[in-house]
């Protein structure tokens, strides 16, 4: 059942985002495979979009009586600007969609995760802010609930302190009055100094 739900939700992107994504796999040791698609998309940009997260529901992994069917799921979307080649993205989000099987963590809008190392190599940011994506649920078959999907937002550390100080929602607005897009890859980070 967990692969139908993987095909179903691979289905569901190739129609969202058309045409055929390059795919890379990544695998951890004693988690089922996570892969990770990548769409080129008008204006020109990139959506870069894991498979696997979702094959299970995301459960306290305190509760011994989970449900394995019902609960909620997840993928993970990146949304860049422009066509920048940005090596070790992928696995950056396969990390990201694999903490729910490796740490047990649920995923949810305004969650940050610090990956504690640059997103791909070269990059300012070293940590995610996750905000529900435009992307529209891929529903399942009953009992199953729809795979969500949740957009990962780049971060610097700066701003990933600020998060733990302030909140998402006084980044996000520090972000709107600076006039920074956060699909920007070449981005400077937010001057937080007068917020």
């Amino acid at each position: 059942m967990s692969e139908s739900v993987v095909e179903s939700v691979a289905e569901h992107l190739a129609r969202e985002f058309s045409g055929s994504p390059q795919r890379a796999s990544v695998t951890f040791l004693g988690v089922e495979p996570i892969d990770v698609l990548r769409f080129v998309v008008e204006p020109p940009g990139l959506v870069y979009a894991t498979l696997g997260c979702s094959r299970h529901p995301m459960n306290d992994p305190e509760d011994l009586s989970a449900d394995p069917v019902r609960g909620p799921r997840a993928e993970v979307v990146m949304r860049i600007a422009g066509l920048a080649d940005l090596p070790g993205l992928h696995r950056t989000l396969a990390v990201v969609a694999a903490a729910p099987a490796v740490e047990g963590l649920v995923l949810s809008p305004d969650a940050l995760m610090d990956i504690g190392e640059p997103l791909w190599a070269g990059a300012a940011f070293s940590a995610v802010v996750l905000e529900p994506d435009s992307t529209p649920d891929c529903p399942l078959p009953e009992p199953m609930s729809p795979v969500r999907f949740l957009r990962a937002v780049p971060v610097t550390a700066n701003e990933a302190a600020w998060v733990r100080l302030r909140g998402v929602q006084a980044l996000r607005a520090a972000w709107s009055e600076a006039g920074i897009d956060p699909a920007d890859p070449t981005r400077v980070a937010a001057d937080l100094g007068d917020h």
